[in-house]
């Protein structure tokens, strides 16, 4: 069992304490590196283990930032697009989350509906579907489990043994990459990785 005094070493509540340890346990992980390397990622992605849901806020000039229309991107935002979306976070995940990762199209409310969720992000309804197959649960009809602390864990687990993540912990790029899609915040976690571990070990 991971003690909520160690969690709190860690700036993490104490309401963690029976999630991890249920998910080290049922996803193999026991080498206090990969613990810390999981606790570390997550902390990262959730800031602290507090944000569940992902934040689809964004102002109109981060639109044009992070999701420009480009021929990778037709679905992107020009900047008379971007101003019609702004600061409107279901429109918002509609749009970029629709017709991938098993979503359907913008007008079927998937992308918001299945928008990153728990501690990992989980994100779009072909990862709820796995996900729930392999947890017993039904998390396309009932998404917002994955924002309570069990499932947030719970998934993230899952999506760190399929994507072979335990692999990766002595190589914090690859892991970072693996997670994040690019080197996001790579400083950071590498220094929680090192804290998580001490606190472990």
């Amino acid at each position: 069992m991971i003690s909520p005094e160690k969690l709190h070493t860690l700036g993490i509540g104490p309401q963690w304490s029976e999630p991890l340890t249920t998910t080290f346990v049922k996803f193999g992980m026991v080498s206090p590196k990969e613990q810390a390397s999981f606790i570390a990622q997550c902390s990262h992605e959730s800031n602290h283990f507090r944000a569940l849901e992902e934040n689809l806020g964004y102002r109109a000039e981060t639109l044009l930032k992070l999701f420009p229309k480009n021929d990778k991107r037709p679905w992107g935002f020009t900047p008379e697009l971007a101003q019609q979306y702004a600061k409107q976070p279901e429109r918002i995940g509609n749009r970029i989350y629709a017709n991938r990762m098993g979503n359907r199209d913008e007008a079927s409310g998937d992308g918001f509906r299945f928008r990153g969720r728990g501690v990992l992000q989980l994100t779009g309804h072909d990862n709820y579907w796995h996900c729930g197959q392999a947890l017993g649960q039904d998390f396309v009809m009932n998404p917002d489990l994955l924002a309570t602390p069990m499932f947030a864990c719970l998934s993230a687990g899952w999506f760190w043994q399929t994507h072979g993540c335990g692999k990766l912990v002595d190589n914090a790029e690859q892991l970072c990459r693996r997670i994040n899609g690019g080197l996001i915040g790579i400083e950071d976690r590498k220094l929680q990785t090192e804290k998580a571990l001490q606190i472990l070990a």
